[in-house]
């Protein structure tokens, strides 16, 4: 791996993991019981951007490690990889 493969590799988990950190401990405007007019009930009523964003970081981090170690390990190369469509005929 060079190093823009390892850019887009960890861009790519760092959105990944952002979408699905995203959504916990999210509270609505409904559960909250102000409802600002003109938007859903269901819109979030307070995001906590920066702690979303420190733990999406944290998490990302962790995983590009670890995929990272694995692919510069040689543990999985592209032979593996190109020898998987005969497995799965």
């Amino acid at each position: 791996m060079n190093l823009t493969g390892g850019i887009v590799l960890y861009a790519v988990l760092w959105f990944l993991t952002l979408f699905v950190v995203m959504p916990f401990g999210q509270r609505s405007q409904q559960d909250a019981g102000e409802i600002v007019p003109g938007t859903h009930a269901g819109a979030p009523a307070d995001l906590p951007v920066k702690r979303k964003v420190i733990l999406t970081t944290l998490i990302s981090s962790v995983l590009w490690s670890i995929i990272a170690g694995i692919i510069l390990g040689g543990f999985i190369t592209r032979a593996d990889i190109e020898g998987l469509d005969q497995i799965f005929r």
